[in-house]
């Protein structure tokens, strides 16, 4: 079985490398091409895989195909290789705002379709990624679908339309979660730590809760009361959190990311 890929950016990056890691698929197996030579030069010196800046020659070899370009290139991409596609390929795109019904439309033919959403935290395994599938797909395709995305961390199977919401939920919030590590490292800062050991100490912390909330399966509030000692520290800082609306302005923003994802 080949993987083709269309683009060799920071997910097609992380994808290879979960399947590589995790031994699903060999170095031999894998073919992804690029607009510059920096890129295919970069992809093929870490990976050895092959590597080619014809998309043409990726989708006619390719019996699992993996559109990793941006949203804006996605009409002029598969208007370019949808003649070169296998017949029973299957097709998987990780891009926002662009549904089933759009890319089965510009191929103008039945096709085989995954829609997944990655989020960056997949550079890293530990990625989330919400995946629909089109009704050309199999059960078995289906499970290979979820296999590649679970590769490089947790993948789901979910209806389309919660795609915007996951994109909101896991892929945009990676920045806000960033923002928040920043601005506990400022106030670690201001009280006396260094820079290099208060980001390491806000960025541990944010990790080690996640971690904790995941494999505890506790919900979110009880490990928060957890910490919250009756006249402590920490319900004094909840407080102000509360008062300044964190938890609004955390989902005005989530909202702003699904409004946006739902208009490209």
């Amino acid at each position: 079985m080949k993987i083709g890929f269309i683009g060799l950016g920071n997910m097609a990056d992380a994808i290879i490398g979960g399947l590589l890691n995790k031994g699903i698929v060999k170095a031999s197996d894998i073919i992804g091409s690029a607009k510059t030579e920096k890129t295919i030069n970069k992809m093929a010196e870490k990976y050895d895989i092959s590597v080619t800046n014809d998309n043409k020659e990726v989708a006619a070899k390719a019996d699992t195909l993996i559109l990793a370009i941006k949203p804006q290139f996605f009409e002029e991409v598969i208007g370019e290789v949808k003649d070169s596609v296998k017949e029973d390929a299957l097709i998987i795109s990780i891009a926002a705002g662009k549904s089933i019904a759009w890319i089965e439309n510009e191929f103008g033919r039945p096709i085989k379709l995954a829609r997944c959403m990655p989020n960056t935290p997949a550079l890293v395994g530990e990625g989330c990624t919400g995946v629909c599938v089109n009704s050309e797909v199999s059960k078995e395709e289906t499970d290979y679908s979820l296999k590649l995305m679970q590769s490089f961390g947790r993948a789901s199977l979910i209806p389309e339309r919660l795609i915007d919401a996951v994109g909101a939920v896991s892929g945009s919030s990676p920045a806000f979660v960033f923002m928040f590590i920043e601005a506990m490292a400022d106030a670690g800062v201001a009280a006396g730590m260094t820079r290099a050991q208060a980001f390491e100490f806000a960025a541990q912390a944010v990790c080690g809760s996640a971690k904790l909330m995941l494999e505890s399966g506790k919900h979110p509030g009880e490990l928060k009361d957890m910490v919250c000692s009756p006249g402590g520290t920490t319900i004094q800082g909840v407080k102000v959190l509360e008062e300044k609306c964190m938890r609004g302005a955390v989902m005005d923003a989530i909202a702003a990311c699904i409004e946006k994802s739902q208009k490209l």
